[in-house]
Formats: structure tokens, C-alpha cells, sequence
């Protein structure tokens, strides 16, 4: 069987070493350096916005305590807070015409408010200054406040008339009340909103938390009051994170970064996260991903139908050679196309075109010199059947069947029956050129059958005939398959003492009939059968055997042409096969 293995292979390997490797490893790189460069790139922007906002409350905290420095000096404020008033009206008046407070509160929009809580007993709730009650007495950032001299800052949760809840990031201090056995504290309460229009940003979520207390500002205001989302090394000085963490189960950018609080010992850790990022960069190296493997797959595709196309030509052109080597030269299928292997093919044609010309005449010279020795041999024959009278001996048979009959021997007179009947098959196709397969087979049977009386239980002789075969509708050269089945006989079974079977098989393929003639005897092995090969199709009047089925051999080549009408199959051990090919409408066009 040809193979087509080869071209596919070295196109494949083409395809792997020009296209698959090199885009395969260019485009891994081109992955690898684009996540990079966009992971850089969104660290970049989140390290900004980190900044913009450490700026923004930087400017925010610094502007609210120069605001503090100012008050706790202020006189007006140290005078509300050192007098002593038995009415609520002489404290009105005075809180009254301070008006750096207000002034304050009305010209800073990051002020929410400012508070002055105070240990003054005669000193009653009034605008910005508050009595420190129990209650307030006792918050932390209160007794911070009274043990430290310094500023500090804190988050605040307060509740509106609404009673909902709203932290501040508030600035405390202790104000010294001069000259006065009294307190007094600080708190600067910056306003929420106000951060929120400030450092608030869409694309990303930004946490901020002071020293380690909670959240008091975030972009996600439900987030205000807790813990930060991400671990914050607290005990570092000024602690920084730049990287990734896994927040709410997906991947995020994260970027932490301290703001020591200025004239303060309080820290602000500023959190900014981008959740957006790593779904963004898969679906952009997922994109990318696509059109590398589209730019592997679609030239593989073109590759395997042109490999199946192009390899398919060559194998039909190795095909057609093989052919045409072969001796050969019946080739059907062309090969299409206007490139070098349609030319070859062409050239190919016009060779076997050429062969099968000269092959013609030199047919014809043999079968001229065949019909010659065919000639002869009919001469022959006639000179040998008029030396003796057929229908006497025939006639003669049938009297001595007849004295066997009446004589009660009737295994005598049904052999002498089948002889006669046998002689009668020969008597009539003398000098016929076809009968019909059914006469022929019968003959046969009745060949076997005579055969049958003088070998007993040697052997058998098994007809099988496939659906679709008409022996009543074919011709055949008469007297072809007996001889074949007298050497399988005499030859093939000689050896076999019982069992043997001989097998006459009839049966189509396509356009070809086929008539098997086996025995399971005991073979020959493959020098004997090439020998015997050679006997049927060279004529040597030296030799003494296969004659018989060399003179059928010649009469079925001079009859139906070619010479590969007989073929014989052995197997030392399994018997032989001999095998007899005719077209079809040979066959029925011989009727």
C-alpha cells in the first residue's frame, strides 16, 4: 500500500517550526511583558491616588491646627473660660462677642464644627463651648486631652437629630486656662462631606483610619467604624504597602501609606484599592490570549486542508505510477491543476498511452500466432475423433448398460449410464466454441459422481453457488472445469486417504465473475507453486505434466484476451485454489 505520510509530515513540521513555536513563544513573551506592563501601570495610578490624598489631608489637618494654635492663645476664649457666672446671661454675652469661633466655622468648609469642653461648673452649655458633664468626662479622648499637652486626633461617631450615625476626624487638644483652677479641651470636628469631595474618587476605594482606631472615612461609607480591610504593620514608622492582597475573594491592587499627623504623635494610614484592575487586565491578556491562538489556529487550519489537498495530488500520481508500473494502465483518477504534478501527470498519460500501443500490436502478432496453434491443434483434434466413430462407441455403451441392467448388476449399469452420459457432453460440444455454465457444472457432477464409485469416502465434491448467479444465463468454453477438477483429484487429494472435500465456488464481484475450484490437500509449497505457475503460461512439449491445465490456460487467453485469466493459490499443509477470472459481459455476452 503507498503511503502519504511523508509530505504531511514535512509540511507539519514546517507549520511547527515556522508558525507554532515562534508565535507560541513570541506571544507568551508579548503576554508576560503585557501583564507587566499593565500591572505597573495600575500600580503606578494607585501609588497617585494614594499620594493625592496623603496631599489633601496633609493640607486638611495642617490648616485645622493652625486653626487650633490660634484658639487655645486666643484671650476672648481664655476669658469665657476663667470666669466665674451666676447667671446664664452674663455668659451669653460674653460667648457673644467672641466671634473668632464663628468666623471659623463659616469661612472653612472642612470645619464641621469646634467644640470647647470645660470643668467650669458655672459654665452652661452655650453655641461652642460645652460643660464636660460625667459622660464626656469620661471618653478616652477626654482624659488623653487633660494627661498630654500635645495635640493628638481621633475619629468621632455622632448622631444627627435623625439619630443617624456620622463620624468625624476631629483634632483635640487641652487648652490652659490661665490664672483659673479650670480645664478646658479642644475638638476641631472636620466635616465628612467635605473629605468626600475632596479626596472621593469612582475608580477607586479609599480607606482612612487614624493611629489604630477605626475607619473614620471611606468612599464606602459602610465600611465607616470598622477595622481596615487590609493587616497595617502599626509598630513600623511610616509604614508602606504597595502589592497585591485578596479582598472579598478576588484579587486587588492595594497601596497603604502612613501620614504622620504634623506637630502631633498621631499617624493616619491612608488605603487606597483598585478591585477593578486585575478583571480588567484578564480580559485585556484574555483578548490577547485569543489573537495569538487565532493566529496559530487559522494557519494550522489552512495548513491541514492544504496538506490533505496537496498530499492527496501526490499520492494519486504515486498511485497512477504504480499502476503504470505494474503493468497496468487502466488510470482513472486525474490529477487536477496547472502546477508541476499536473504536468507530470500528463506526461505520465502520454507514456502509457505510447505503451499501451505498442502493448496492442504486440497482442495482436500473438494472438495471430495463437489462432495458428489453435488451428493446429483443432486439426488435431478432428484427425484424432475421426479415427474412431463416436456414436458407435456410445452406442455400444448404452448395450452393455442395458445387459448389466437386465442382469440385476445396477452399480454397473448407473456407472456405464454416467459414462455414457459424460461421453455425450464431449460428443456434442466437439467442435462447439461456448455452452451454457449449468451443462458445464452438470458435467462436472457427473464426472465427480463417476469418480465417487472408484474412490468411495475419499472425498466429496461441494457446489456453492452465490445469489445473483445465472448459470442458466452464462456462456463458457465447454470442457474448462473438468480438467481442473480432475487435477485437483489426482494431484491435491492424493495424499488424503478420507475427508477430502473439493469446493467448486461461483460468485460476483463488481464487474468480475470468479469460479474457485479448492481441495484440502495437501498444498504445495511456494517453489512448487511458482513452478507450476510457470508451466501453465510457457509452453514446453518437453514436459508431461500440467498440460492440462496449460492447453486451458491458452484456450482461456486466446478466447477472452489478457493472460491472467487462471491464478493459482497453495499453501503447503491448507490445500489449493484454483482461480478462474472473466468479466461479466464476457460471460453473458458469449450467449
Amino acid at each position: 500500500m503507498l503511503k502519504q505520510s511523508g509530505i504531511r509530515r514535512q509540511l507539519y513540521t514546517i507549520y511547527t517550526l515556522a508558525v507554532l513555536l515562534p508565535v507560541t513563544l513570541i506571544g507568551t513573551f508579548l503576554l508576560w511583558n503585557t501583564y507587566r506592563l499593565l500591572t505597573d501601570y495600575h500600580r503606578d495610578l494607585l501609588e497617585s491616588d494614594n499620594s493625592r490624598v496623603k496631599n489633601i489631608l496633609f493640607e486638611i489637618t495642617t490648616q485645622v491646627y493652625n486653626i487650633s494654635e490660634n484658639l487655645i492663645f486666643d484671650e476672648g476664649v481664655q476669658d469665657v473660660l476663667r470666669g466665674n457666672y451666676f447667671l446664664h446671661n452674663d455668659m451669653a454675652e460674653k460667648v457673644e462677642r467672641l466671634t473668632a469661633l464663628d468666623n471659623y466655622n463659616y469661612n472653612y468648609a472642612e470645619i464641621e464644627s469646634i467644640e470647647i469642653y470645660t470643668n467650669n461648673p458655672t459654665l452652661t452649655d452655650y453655641k461652642q463651648f460645652r460643660y464636660a458633664d460625667k459622660e464626656i468626662r469620661g471618653k478616652k479622648w477626654y482624659q488623653r486631652a487633660l494627661g498630654q499637652s500635645s495635640v493628638f486626633w481621633v475619629p468621632m461617631m455622632s448622631r444627627d437629630k435623625y439619630g443617624n450615625e456620622y463620624w468625624n476626624f476631629c483634632l483635640v487638644r487641652k487648652i490652659p486656662v490661665m490664672h483659673s483652677g479650670f480645664e478646658g479641651v479642644l475638638v476641631i470636628r472636620i466635616s465628612d462631606n467635605y473629605l468626600h469631595t475632596r479626596i472621593g474618587s469612582r475608580q477607586y476605594e479609599t480607606m482612612v483610619s487614624v493611629d489604630k482606631e477605626p475607619v473614620f472615612f471611606s468612599t464606602d461609607r459602610s465600611v465607616y467604624g470598622q477595622g481596615q480591610a487590609v493587616p497595617i504593620g502599626y509598630g513600623e514608622s511610616h509604614y508602606r504597602y504597595t502589592g497585591t492582597l485578596v479582598m472579598e475573594g478576588r484579587r486587588c491592587f492595594v497601596d497603604i501609606s502612613t501620614l504622620p499627623m504634623y506637630q502631633s504623635d498621631s499617624d493616619v494610614y491612608i488605603c487606597t484599592v483598585n478591585k477593578q484592575a486585575f478583571g480588567n487586565i484578564k480580559n485585556i491578556i484574555g483578548i490577547c490570549a485569543v489573537i495569538i491562538a487565532l493566529a496559530v489556529l487559522i494557519p494550522g487550519i489552512m495548513i491541514h486542508y492544504f496538506t490533505a489537498y496537496f498530499s492527496s495530488r501526490v499520492l494519486t500520481l504515486r498511485h497512477a505510477m504504480h499502476q503504470a508500473s505494474n503493468e497496468d494502465y487502466e488510470i482513472t483518477d486525474p490529477v487536477s491543476g496547472q502546477d508541476e504534478l499536473a504536468e507530470a501527470f500528463s506526461d505520465l498519460e502520454i507514456m502509457v498511452k505510447n505503451i499501451k500501443s505498442k502493448d496492442a500490436q504486440m497482442y495482436e502478432a500473438r494472438i495471430k500466432e495463437k489462432e495458428l496453434e489453435n488451428r493446429q491443434q483443432a486439426m488435431e483434434f478432428k484427425m484424432l475423433a475421426s479415427q474412431i466413430n463416436p456414436h458407435f462407441l456410445y452406442n455400444t455403451l448404452e448395450t452393455i448398460r442395458m445387459k448389466a441392467f437386465t442382469a440385476g448388476d445396477r452399480e454397473a449399469a448407473r456407472a456405464i449410464k454416467m459414462l455414457g452420459k459424460s461421453l455425450r457432453y464431449v460428443l456434442d460440444n466437439t467442435g462447439t466454441a461456448v455452452t451454457t455454465l449449468d451443462k458445464e457444472l452438470a458435467h462436472v457432477e457427473n464426472y465427480l459422481a463417476i469418480q465417487k464409485l472408484r474412490f468411495g469416502e475419499k472425498f466429496d465434491g461441494v457446489f456453492e453457488v452465490e445469489d445473483g448467479v445465472e448459470t442458466q444465463e452464462m456462456g463458457i468454453l465447454p470442457l474448462t472445469l473438468q480438467p481442473i477438477v480432475e487435477n485437483a483429484l489426482l494431484h491435491g487429494l492424493e495424499e488424503v486417504e478420507s475427508g477430502g472435500i473439493i469446493r467448486i465456488h461461483l460468485y460476483i464481484r463488481e464487474e468480475f465473475f470468479f469460479i474457485d475450484v479448492e481441495d484440502n490437500g495437501c498444498g504445495m509449497d511456494s517453489g512448487k507453486l511458482e513452478e507450476l505457475r510457470r508451466n501453465i503460461d510457457v509452453k514446453d512439449f518437453g514436459r508431461s505434466k500440467s498440460i492440462g491445465l496449460y492447453n486451458i490456460n491458452q484456450r482461456l487467453n486466446l478466447h477472452y484476451g489478457g493472460s491472467r485469466n487462471m491464478r493459482i493459490y497453495s499453501e503447503k499443509g491448507k490445500g489449493t485454489t484454483v482461480r478462474l477470472t472473466f468479466f461479466l459481459k464476457d460471460l453473458k455476452k458469449g450467449m
